[in-house]
């Protein structure tokens, strides 16, 4: 089984740092780094400090987004409310869950599908969100739903997922024509088949 690194290196080459699957992948790496949150943001809740914000930014940056990366506290903690609604098609059991997910995201926190250049500084590419200047957390959650939606429309199934171990809750992008991955990383599918081994040598010891 393949596993593919999280963040993908800079890249001068727009087509490629703006194409679906690394969008979806710009999606997964946030949402490992966005501190744990509530879909509701009025929630009482410990703001995001310093170094959650300089992880949000890395992420950022790693994927190509251009300067400056100015987010603050305030943009990353909307982000984090974002990153709880998208983590429910991450955690979609099969591809209808994982419709209905995005189908509500889309119904309730996108604008019109529409082009833009960017005022022509790129491309012209869709957009969802209500306006190229819009706020970090609107840009994030319309761009990643884009994205899953075409993923799941090209595959018929879910886009991602969420680790099957019980000691990790970080999200993947599902990929290639094989069997569904389980698990976001080698490692965390190693732990799990060595503890299994384990489990099954203690329990032949005991009978």
């Amino acid at each position: 089984m393949r596993y593919i690194a999280g963040v993908l290196p800079p890249t001068d080459d727009w087509s490629t740092r703006h194409s679906v699957l690394a969008v979806a992948r710009r999606t997964a790496d946030l949402l490992n780094v966005l501190p744990e949150g509530r879909a509701d943001a009025d929630e009482p809740h410990t703001p995001p400090g310093p170094a959650a914000v300089a992880a949000v930014v890395g992420v950022l940056r790693a994927h190509g987004e251009p300067e400056p990366l100015d987010l603050t506290p305030d943009d990353v903690d909307r982000m984090r409310a974002a990153g709880a609604r998208l983590r429910a098609v991450f955690a979609a059991r099969d591809a209808d869950a994982a419709a209905t997910a995005l189908n509500g995201l889309l119904r309730e926190h996108t604008g019109a599908l529409r082009l833009t250049s960017h005022a022509g500084r790129t491309p012209w590419h869709p957009h969802v969100d209500r306006a190229d200047d819009g706020p970090w957390d609107e840009w994030f959650l319309a761009s990643s739903c884009l994205a899953l939606t075409v993923l799941l429309w090209d595959r018929q199934r879910p886009p991602g997922r969420v680790c099957a171990s019980p000691s990790c809750d970080r999200v993947f992008i599902a990929q290639g024509s094989g069997p569904d991955r389980r698990y976001c990383s080698r490692r965390c599918a190693t732990r799990e088949r060595v503890a299994a081994h384990r489990r099954a040598a203690r329990s032949s010891e005991a009978t």
